[in-house]
């Protein structure tokens, strides 16, 4: 009976969290439904996506295909200061299986978890360094992103009337700084000490303190971090111009510049959890901030609806594997498991 009832509680908390969960996912996504609609013109907006330029929609494609390779190379170098040692066509193959597994798992940290899940499984006793390193990739690349959003910042004060973006920006900077000192510090271990409680109320403190020990372990790996801080920042900035290139496939004649400005904030609005693939969350953004720049509403919600159809693209690779190894390869990876 002992062992019954947890198993009760945490399916009854499941059931109370799904219909939570669903209600916000209509709320912000149809929130988000309405505002487009009062902005736009469905017609006008059909015919601008319509005769979008295939060249500079293709050329959007390109860098987020060719930044895969980097940022598997990244994962590679970090598995492997673990002791995990994987090959890159591996983990090139794991990443695009985590786009497509991103598609329909909440926000892109449905990805992560299935990178995780597919490194802790082919390497026994890996799960934790698994976990630790995936994240500390999302760690490096929220700090990236934030430190673009400090460039951006600088680059839009006085230039571009964006509103309070710049603001928002500044504070996720602030932000930024804060979690890394809070994570890879000796001397607030104590501090630490009193969400104890509170995690072990949760059932997260065996998970999360097991993640927290493999990211926090790398702080004696400085100079590997600033080398891979240095390459996750580079793939950042040449992916802004992915999101540039779909705004020049649908005719919105800015520089790059403003898109600097713009970028790091949609990295971190693709984060909101309650979304079904970011679905009208990230059309309203781009509505919102590129009206501001003097881009009419229907070609801005052009340039988000083509984001999207570029991140559809990248996931198509990971969809067709999971079909063919779902199809061919099923008997073989029971043999292995």
């Amino acid at each position: 009976m002992k062992r019954v009832v947890p198993t009760l509680r945490g399916t009854r908390g499941a059931r109370v969290k799904r219909p939570v969960r669903i209600a916000l996912t209509l709320l912000v996504t149809g929130l988000c439904t309405a505002y487009i609609l009062w902005k736009i013109d469905v017609g006008q907006t059909a015919h601008v996506v319509a005769n979008a330029r295939p060249v500079w929609l293709l050329a959007s494609l390109a860098i987020m295909v060719v930044s895969v390779w980097p940022m598997a190379w990244r994962w590679q170098r970090l598995l492997e200061a673990r002791g995990v040692h994987e090959s890159l066509p591996r983990l090139v193959r794991t990443y695009f299986v985590g786009y497509a597994a991103g598609q329909v798992l909440p926000t892109s940290l449905g990805g992560d978890a299935s990178r995780i899940y597919e490194t802790s499984r082919r390497h026994e006793n890996a799960a934790g360094a698994a976990a630790g390193t995936v994240l500390l990739e999302r760690g490096l690349g929220g700090v990236a992103t934030l430190l673009l959003a400090a460039i951006g910042f600088a680059l839009a004060v006085g230039r571009y009337d964006v509103g309070g973006y710049i603001w928002v920006e500044l504070a996720f900077v602030v932000a930024a700084v804060a979690a890394c000192v809070v994570l890879f510090s000796t001397r607030l271990h104590p501090l630490l000490r009193w969400t104890q409680p509170a995690l072990r109320f949760l059932r997260v403190e065996r998970p999360l303190r097991e993640v927290y020990l493999g990211m926090h372990s790398f702080r004696r790996e400085r100079r590997l971090l600033i080398w891979m801080f240095v390459l996750t920042l580079a793939v950042q900035a040449v992916r802004v111009l992915a999101i540039w290139s779909a705004g020049k496939a649908v005719g919105v004649d800015l520089s790059p510049r403003p898109y600097y400005v713009m970028g790091p904030l949609l990295f971190l609005v693709m984060l909101v959890p309650f979304t079904i693939n970011g679905l009208a969350v990230r059309e309203s953004f781009f509505v919102s901030f590129l009206a501001a720049l003097g881009v009419s509403a229907n070609a801005a919600f052009a340039t988000g609806f083509l984001f999207f159809v570029v991140t559809i693209a990248l996931a198509l690779p990971g969809a067709a594997i999971i079909a063919w190894e779902g199809t061919h390869g099923g008997g073989r990876e029971a043999a292995a498991r």
